[in-house]
């Protein structure tokens, strides 16, 4: 296969509060991102060979983004630029631990403004997984393009990867969102979902959430981070908890789960293994890399731009190790 992992979703820019003037008003500095961006750059910087489907504006900030997935290492040959809509833009103020909220500029965006007939299928055709998320799944014509690629993918006997990456500003009504989350989930062998995600959906805890997507939506591997207290990790065979190293101070939260979600599939894919199959060594390893890296992400702004070279991740996790 050419590709590790091709993506369809959103490419966005996002912009992070540096500074408030004596009115209140923000100063922002742009950062490229997207969930399936982010989810990308970690794969590419981690040896993953990844192309996205999506669409852009032909703005100034379109062009951008091109040109920053290009030097990432991802096929942008996927992308779509469209004249008629405007890059979507997502306002991101953060709090003092360097949590978010979220504002978009999104009504349409370019990315929802993807359809099925513009996919160029051979990025799926030449992938081994097939990822996607939510937020292409909030409206049409999207939505039905990323249902469409989805059965295009497991017809071929793709690997299907999902995050269900919840933005609930972004869905008019939360019923409609749970039912989108539990759909993508019921289409996917790996599941990367955030505990605030399962109280969402269920209202339990990590570990019974897990058991949900595995029993009854069919997954073969769940991940469910732990925000800073790290990640749970079961495919039915084996599971546990690994948590995420000492020492770090996060200025920006912003694409750390998109980054978990890469890294953690990128040492996945490498073991060559069936996601159901894999020992809790296997898993453990994956995750205590894929934690490292988040965690790593978040002393650094925005979302593409946080990704760290592999080798300071290695270096993250023999500290861990050593501890």
């Amino acid at each position: 296969m050419r590709y590790d992992v091709t993506a369809i979703g959103e490419l966005l820019i996002d912009f992070a509060c540096v500074s408030t003037d004596g009115g209140g008003y923000p100063t922002l500095a742009a950062h490229p991102g997207g969930a399936p961006g982010n989810l990308l750059a970690a794969l590419s910087a981690y040896g993953c060979k990844t192309a996205l489907l999506g669409k852009v504006g032909t703005d100034a900030f379109g062009g951008l983004l091109l040109d920053t997935l290009a030097q990432a290492g991802i096929e942008t040959a996927g992308i779509v630029t469209d004249p008629d809509c405007f890059t979507t833009l997502a306002f991101v103020t953060l709090d003092s631990a360097g949590n978010r909220t979220f504002s978009f500029a999104r009504k349409p965006g370019a990315d929802t403004r993807l359809c099925y007939a513009e996919l160029e299928l051979r990025l799926i055709d030449d992938c081994r997984d097939f990822h996607f998320g939510t937020l292409s799944l909030t409206d049409d014509p999207a939505r039905t393009a990323t249902r469409k690629a989805v059965a295009y993918a497991r017809e071929r006997g793709k690997l299907i990867s999902f995050d269900p990456n919840l933005r609930k500003p972004l869905w008019r009504d939360p019923d409609e969102a749970k039912r989108q989350m539990l759909w993508g989930a019921s289409q996917a062998d790996i599941v990367k979902i955030s505990d605030e995600e399962v109280s969402f959906l269920w209202g339990c805890s990590p570990e019974e959430g897990a058991e949900r997507l595995l029993r009854d939506c069919g997954a073969d591997l769940v991940f469910v981070t732990l925000g800073p207290k790290g990640c749970y990790f079961s495919n039915g065979v084996a599971s546990g908890t690994v948590e995420t190293p000492t020492g770090i101070h996060p200025v920006d939260t912003t694409g750390a789960g998109d980054i978990f979600g890469g890294s953690v599939l990128s040492r996945i894919l490498k073991t060559g293994g069936a996601p159901g199959r894999l020992t809790a060594e296997e898993l453990r390893e994956a995750t205590r890399f894929a934690c490292c890296a988040a965690s790593l992400s978040t002393q650094r702004y925005g979302g593409i731009s946080s990704v760290v070279p592999e080798g300071e991740v290695w270096d993250a996790v023999r500290r861990m190790d050593a501890d």
